[in-house]
C-alpha cells in the first residue's frame, strides 16, 4: 500500500511493502526503536545499526557518519530515496545510501509493530522477473540483532 504525503509530494511506502532492490527509490517514515554501538569502517567512516518500525513491520536500518550521532531511539524519521539491499553480502538493511536523505520529523508518538522484521526474511530472485525479489521464507519473526525483551 502506498500513501501520498502532502509535505513531500512523494509516494510513501509502508515497511511491510519494501523489497530488496539496487535502486534508491524507497520513501518511508518510521520510528527508531533501538540503536547499536557506533563502529568505524575503513578507518574513517562511522556506522551503526538501528531497529526501526512503522505500524506494519520493522527493519534493520544502517546509519552512516553524522547520522549515527543525529538520531536516537524515539525519533521519527522520514527517509527519501532510500535503498533496501544487502550490506557486506549477508545483512539485509534499509539505508539512505549516497542519493538518499534522512530527516527527523518528530519524536515518540507513532504506532509501531516489531514483527514481521523485513530484514529477517529470506528473499530470492523472482523466477519470472530477474530484476525483482520475492519472499521465500521467514528466518526469524523478530530481529536477531535486537532481540525482544521478554
Amino acid at each position: 500500500m502506498a500513501i501520498q504525503t502532502s509535505h513531500t509530494q512523494q509516494t510513501t511506502v509502508l515497511l511491510k511493502d519494501i523489497v530488496p532492490a539496487a535502486r534508491n527509490n524507497i520513501n518511508t517514515q518510521f520510528i527508531v526503536l533501538e540503536k547499536g554501538r557506533i563502529t568505524t569502517e575503513g578507518g574513517q567512516n562511522k556506522t551503526c545499526m538501528g531497529l526501526v518500525a512503522d505500524e506494519t513491520a520493522s527493519v534493520h536500518f544502517q546509519l552512516w557518519n553524522e547520522e549515527c550521532d543525529s538520531f536516537q531511539p524515539g525519533d521519527i524519521i522520514h527517509l527519501s530515496n532510500g535503498i533496501f539491499s544487502y550490506h557486506r553480502g549477508s545483512n539485509l538493511v534499509l539505508r539512505a545510501g549516497k542519493r538518499g536523505k534522512v530527516e527527523k520529523v518528530g519524536e515518540f508518538t507513532m504506532a509501531f509493530v516489531e514483527s514481521p522484521n523485513m530484514s529477517e526474511i529470506l528473499w530470492v530472485p523472482d523466477p519470472n522477473n530477474s530484476g525483482k525479489y520475492v519472499r521465500e521464507s521467514v528466518i526469524s519473526p523478530f530481529s536477531r540483532i535486537f532481540p525482544p525483551m521478554l
